[in-house]
């Protein structure tokens, strides 16, 4: 039986939460970004050890260089505070709205080899919307800064009318083609994510102070740097993944041989999202990066709304209960492991199932998102928890 608002129980749980927040918080700004080391660590001991462990420098070699130079800045009841005033939160691999389906893609990627494609360690987010539900289908569209007014009128069509329907356009905020697909979607009512390379209380570029603004009345505005964070080179680089792995496929219009949004296509391409780019006139140096990615199979040539959803619309097959309200029957060994390990009341966080399990962090994670995919599992105040399902009928 779960305990009583007000028990002794309760208010133990809800201090163990606060307390991974703040754990969440430090370690965030201690790193400022991906940090695959980190995360291992948090993996194998808990966040609140992993925090211990780096304010007390208490660390494998690899971790210290990382750690070093912030473990003594503890700004995190602040961070959550500022945040909370902006109307926004820290959001973890803790929360049931932890986008984890989306980032399972980034946890398949190997540390060695994409060391700039680590796992988010937490997302600073702003606005009411619930992150999960916001990228069930999403479109990332990004392109020129200097766009054209064919670009800008291509990417209204495209992203006013998915948003129109449902998805959910998610960009930089840059000036350009992310600034037009994220108007577009403001225009007929829908969502739109806005990725920074900054704190989210510091809009870039500055000009767009106000696009923000709108964007998290009705969306949400999110960064993996906490409040006060300027942007830095290395950030914008970083981000990209973000785009694309909160969403279904990229799409790119307009872009120039040079352009940033190739290093997005990269990620999109790393990760198995469709990458699709728009053609323009073959005299226009605007579109000189879209063709090249069309002419060497980077990405796949879309003219219209039609195109993008035949290329990028989410199949969504959620698994069915098997006997006796037990889904191993539709789940494979690892997810019907870990859905054996999870308790019905109370919880378990991922570093203990890794334990109870046998399994490594990844697969522990990747199994988890395929339980709540199902609505087989959900992650509480606890930690992660097995649902009750009922027994799927049989057709006559």
């Amino acid at each position: 039986m779960s305990a009583a608002v007000g028990s002794p129980g309760a208010q133990g749980a809800a201090g163990e939460s606060e307390e991974r927040q703040l754990a969440w918080a430090y370690l965030s700004r201690v790193v400022l970004g991906p940090c695959p080391a980190l995360s291992a660590l948090i993996d194998s001991v808990g966040v609140r050890e992993a925090a211990r462990a780096v304010r007390e420098s208490s660390l494998p070699e690899v971790l210290r260089a990382a750690t070093e130079h912030r473990r003594e800045l503890d700004l995190a009841a602040r961070d959550i505070e500022t945040m909370q005033g902006l109307g926004g939160r820290l959001v973890t691999p803790d929360d049931p709205e932890w986008p984890a389906w989306r980032i399972l893609g980034l946890a398949q990627l190997t540390p060695g080899r994409d060391p700039d494609g680590a796992v988010p360690l937490v997302l600073w987010v702003r606005g009411d919307r619930c992150l999960a539900e916001l990228t069930e289908r999403a479109l990332a569209v990004v392109g020129a800064r200097c766009s054209t007014g064919y670009g800008d009128r291509v990417t209204g069509t495209i992203c006013g009318e998915l948003a129109a329907n449902g998805w959910t356009i998610v960009s930089g905020a840059a000036f350009g083609i992310d600034g037009m697909a994220h108007r577009a979607a403001l225009a007929v009512g829908g969502a739109t994510i806005a990725v920074l390379a900054c704190g989210t209380d510091r809009p870039y570029p500055a000009q767009h102070d106000r696009l923000l603004a709108r964007i998290a009345e009705t969306g949400l505005v999110i960064s993996e740097y906490p409040p006060g964070t300027p942007a830095r080179k290395h950030h914008f680089l970083a981000r990209n993944r973000l785009v694309a792995a909160l969403s279904d496929a990229v799409l790119v219009v307009e872009a120039g041989v040079r352009s940033g949004a190739r290093n997005t296509v990269k990620w999109a391409r790393r990760i198995g999202r469709p990458a699709l780019a728009v053609p323009g006139s073959v005299d226009s140096a605007a579109s000189a990066g879209c063709h090249r990615m069309i002419r060497d199979g980077e990405a796949v040539l879309v003219g219209g709304v039609d195109d993008v959803v035949a290329e990028a619309a989410p199949l969504h097959l959620p698994l069915a209960a098997g006997p006796q309200g037990w889904p191993a029957a539709r789940l494979g060994t690892v997810e019907a492991r870990v859905y054996a390990a999870l308790p019905a009341a109370g919880g378990r966080w991922p570093h203990q199932l890794c334990a109870e399990t046998g399994l490594a962090p990844g697969e522990v994670r990747a199994a988890l998102a395929a339980l709540d995919l199902s609505d087989s599992a959900r992650c509480g105040g606890e930690g992660w928890f097995r649902t009750e399902h009922t027994a799927a009928s049989s057709p006559e």
